[in-house]
């Protein structure tokens, strides 16, 4: 398919995205007008001297610039116009619904309150379900580099606002930091009714993976790329219809890929594991929604059945309701029909 034609159709595409971190939508412009507002020097002197930064070796790096960022949040007003910028991007590439990720502990740790945080960017997403008619899910995560103990204060902090999180999750510098370090916090979060998904296997071990299954009792996998180094792992995925939330430029750009070309995505799909296409952290990794596909349709020479296959799977692994799965699952079929 011709690059132009490829771009039309996946734009068309009724998209959802369900691995999104929004401190990783700043883009280097609303980080540079923020960080004026707030009276902020940043380590960088010019928009284009930090996008040149932003070359990672590996998660570490990323995730040490991805904290420079965020220092500029200080304010409600700041975590509302993130998140905002987010939405009315999708929005352009026809996202229709989005499960996001925040991270309350990279801010509350020096000294920004929970509730500044969660405000701005709960009323952002409401906003853009009333004028944009994109539906969404808020979910919290526990950052894995830092002790089990300041998770639970995290999930203390969270309560008075519990009816705007649908579910915890958990991120940052896998290596080192297994999914069993966070067992308790996982099952006091899960008595507070929060649905549970954790990183695991992006540089991690297929072990990490087992361990977020068994131990946390997730019922989604972020990234789990490495599954597919575990026969048995990989079968009861199958068998469970266990999603994976992949993020194909971030694996790129992470080198968790050398290159796009070797990426697994279509192994797993032949084998008939519920992979969905998300973009992460589009910001620091070259794109959104709509390059993510487009650049490992273009590398894995996806057809349209493949691509058909990728957004329905990206519904029927959402947390929507099972009407509202179907209503979006008919929404794509009638499009791929309609080509």
């Amino acid at each position: 398919m011709e690059a132009s034609n490829l771009l039309s159709v996946i734009q068309g595409i009724p998209k959802t995205e369900l691995h999104l971190h929004i401190e990783g939508s700043f883009e280097p412009e609303l980080m540079f007008e923020i960080a004026k507002r707030n009276n902020i020097a940043l380590d960088y002197d010019s928009v284009e001297s930090l996008k040149k930064a932003y070359k990672f070796n590996n998660l570490q790096e990323f995730l040490d610039i991805y904290y420079m960022g965020a220092q500029v949040l200080l304010h409600e007003q700041d975590f509302f116009d993130l998140t905002w910028a987010y939405l009315t991007k999708v929005h352009s590439q026809n996202v229709v619904h989005v499960e996001v990720f925040f991270d309350p502990q990279t801010h509350t740790d020096r000294g920004v309150a929970f509730d500044v945080v969660i405000k701005g960017i709960y009323n952002a997403l409401e906003k853009a379900k009333k004028e944009l008619n994109i539906s969404y899910k808020l979910i919290m995560s526990y950052l894995r580099h830092l002790s089990e103990e300041s998770a639970f204060q995290t999930l203390t902090s969270a309560l008075p606002f519990k009816e705007w999180i649908d579910g915890v999750g958990l991120d940052s510098s896998e290596l080192g930091n297994p999914p069993s370090k966070f067992v308790n916090v996982f099952e006091a979060s899960a008595k507070e009714g929060f649905k549970l998904v954790a990183h695991a296997g992006e540089e991690g071990p297929a072990e990490y993976i087992w361990e977020a299954l068994d131990l946390l009792k997730i019922d989604r996998i972020d990234h789990g790329n490495r599954c597919l180094d575990d026969e048995k792992l990989t079968q009861r995925i199958i068998d469970q219809q266990i999603a994976l939330t992949l993020c194909p430029l971030s694996n790129l750009e992470l080198k968790v890929v050398q290159k796009l070309e070797d990426h697994n995505l279509v192994t797993m799909l032949d084998k008939g594991i519920l992979a969905t296409i998300n973009s992460d952290d589009p910001a620091y990794f070259g794109g959104y929604m709509n390059e993510n596909y487009f650049e490992t349709a273009k590398a894995l020479h996806l057809n349209n059945d493949q691509l058909k296959q990728l957004a329905i799977n990206g519904f029927k692994a959402s947390w929507l309701t099972e009407t509202e799965k179907q209503a979006h699952i008919a929404t794509v079929e009638n499009y791929f029909e309609s080509l």
